[in-house]
């Protein structure tokens, strides 16, 4: 369905008073979503994009301004869409969840406005809003080429009906959206239910340890023999609820070149 209306869209940059940007937000019926631009974008070249759905009580305001999210889509030539959740928060424990059409409508009205690369609709969000990225890309899987999660799922028993290829990074000290260790301490229990989805039956290569700074550490499991051909990864880290420095803009450069499984390897330690 997205891939249908965003290759009838109009894919021109809005003019006059239908231009917003930034913290000015763009209208949507009786809802608003936020735009960042890539630096340096020539205003021609189709765009990958990157949605990122805000946490609780937040508002893509704050999306648009974060050094970790649009300091990334930034830097690697994305284009960020920050949604505004309704009441500041998302319903994303219902398979049948408004929101889901909302980021439908999203990506479609931003269709309109820039042109956006099909092949490359990502899907990001932190705490609440990465329950609602999985909510939506277990919706609408088939036209999400990443899912990009922070700190938030769902239940590991929820239906998907197309799989995705997912990245998830969660501290096992959380005690927000608290850590979902699986039976007999799984530490490999939060990505479940895409390694059931994708049909990933073996076990991961890992952990590969990798560092941004020397607090935001990880340690990475990665699925690839999956029936799907969609890989799922994992990043754990020993800290708590938060987006970890450098994580966004890390799987953005793996993604954009052309989703390589494993890490650079100036990033293994």
């Amino acid at each position: 369905m997205i891939a249908l209306v965003l290759l009838l869209a109009t894919a021109l940059p809005a003019t006059g008073d239908e231009r917003c940007v930034g913290e000015i937000p763009c209208p949507l019926g009786e809802r608003s979503y936020h735009v960042k631009e890539p630096d340096g974008w020539d205003g021609v070249t189709p765009l990958p994009v990157l949605m990122h759905f805000h946490g609780w009580q937040r508002q893509g305001t704050l999306i648009v301004k974060h050094g970790r999210i649009s300091g990334a889509t930034r830097r690697a030539g994305v284009l960020l869409l920050a949604p505004n959740g309704r009441g500041r928060t998302w319903t994303f424990r219902d398979a049948g969840s408004e929101d889901i059409a909302f980021g439908r409508a999203v990506l479609a009205d931003a269709a309109k406005r820039y042109p956006i690369d099909r092949d490359r609709i990502y899907v990001s969000g932190y705490s609440y809003g990465s329950a609602m990225a999985w909510r939506f890309a277990c919706a609408a899987g088939a036209d999400v080429t990443a899912l990009l999660a922070i700190s938030g799922t769902l239940r590991q028993n929820e239906e998907c009906p197309a799989p995705v290829d997912v990245r998830h990074v969660h501290g096992l000290s959380d005690t927000v959206m608290d850590f979902p260790m699986g039976p007999g301490g799984d530490e490999l229990f939060p990505v479940a239910l895409w390694r059931r989805v994708n049909g990933c039956a073996g076990a991961p290569v890992g952990p590969r340890h990798w560092a941004v700074t020397q607090h935001d550490a990880f340690r990475r499991f990665v699925w690839s023999d999956c029936a799907s051909g969609k890989p799922v990864r994992l990043d754990l880290h020993d800290r708590g609820h938060f987006i970890p420095r450098g994580w966004i803009a890390q799987q953005l450069e793996e993604l954009l070149a052309q989703g390589s499984l494993f890490l650079p390897q100036s990033r293994i330690a």
